[in-house]
């Protein structure tokens, strides 16, 4: 029996049994709530936990995840990749990280950007989103809109705002991916956005087999370049890689980092082979033009 840690939103529970389905032994779902998580459905044999971290900090999604693991629990935790820090709590370690969903961003409400009035309110909770739609476009309103998918969802439908952009994974996993009405290719996705992240106790071998080793190569030059920038929650910035060619033999890695109101940024993008370096050698060029200047501006605007 393998004991799978999830955070108690629709979303993480469909993650936690998508994984589940996909174990080759006997799989239990346990549920650990945090402050700001819906009350739990029921789901088998499922246990909740209370924590009272304040709200709006994603870190607590991980952490309370971690303390299970590390008093043991549960077996192995499935995280959204793109919430997992760039350092793990000691004695854990990520063992897999699954095929990837679509990375990208959707919007719902509206077909593009482009086609959005000037003046038109665009809700996220994503600091990242946010930048990179002023940045795309200044004559927008970006708004904040919190809350579970479906929340969102009906506050778009409520005329909260006029349009929402969203994981088109996230959407995806949940059945709704019939509510995006367009990608967003021209924004970069945060790093691990689409991926789940698997973590265990060191040395586990619970859920190795689910690794997808094109996912895991992408996500780790994506983590890689976030912990070589230093970036953290407060600083808007974007990294996805690729795969060239079905062999898996190169990566592209695309790099977006800027202000949280858009008026500064930049993009870069590299080539290279998987494997340790890539999100480094990134890192490094765009340092050259600023970008950890950037970021320290960006940090002290949010603080």
């Amino acid at each position: 029996m393998i004991r799978v840690g999830t955070r108690g939103s629709p979303l993480a529970l469909a993650q936690a049994r998508w994984v589940a389905d996909r174990l080759s032994d006997d799989a239990e779902l346990v549920t650990v709530t945090v402050a700001g998580d819906l009350s739990p459905a029921t789901f088998g044999a499922s246990r909740t936990r209370q924590d009272a971290k304040r709200p709006g900090d994603k870190s607590r999604w991980v952490s309370e995840l971690e303390r299970a693991l590390l008093a043991g629990d549960i077996d192995l935790a499935v995280h959204s990749a793109k919430d997992v820090p760039a350092e793990l709590a000691a004695g854990l370690e990520l063992v897999a990280i699954p095929e990837r969903a679509d990375p990208r961003d959707a919007i719902c409400g509206a077909p593009s950007l482009a086609a959005l009035a000037p003046g038109a309110r665009v809700g996220t909770s994503s600091l990242r989103r946010a930048a990179e739609i002023r940045a795309t476009r200044a004559d927008l309103e970006v708004v904040p809109v919190r809350g579970n998918v479906d929340t969102r969802l009906r506050k778009l439908e409520a005329g909260e705002c006029d349009a929402l952009v969203l994981a088109l994974a996230g959407l995806e996993r949940l059945g709704r991916e019939d509510a995006a009405d367009g990608v967003l290719d021209e924004l970069v996705p945060a790093a691990g956005q689409g991926a789940l992240a698997l973590e265990a106790r060191a040395g586990a071998d619970a859920a190795r087999s689910l690794c997808d080793p094109t996912a895991w190569a992408c996500v780790s030059a994506e983590r890689e370049l976030v912990r070589a920038l230093g970036a953290s929650c407060n600083t808007p910035v974007g990294a996805h890689a690729r795969a060239l060619g079905s062999g898996g033999g190169e990566l592209e890695l695309t790099a977006w980092v800027g202000l949280p109101d858009g008026s500064e940024w930049m993009r870069d993008e590299l080539r290279g082979g998987p494997g340790p370096g890539l999100g480094l050698a990134l890192a490094e060029r765009l340092a050259t033009i600023g970008a950890r200047e950037l970021l320290r501006a960006s940090e002290v605007l949010m603080t």
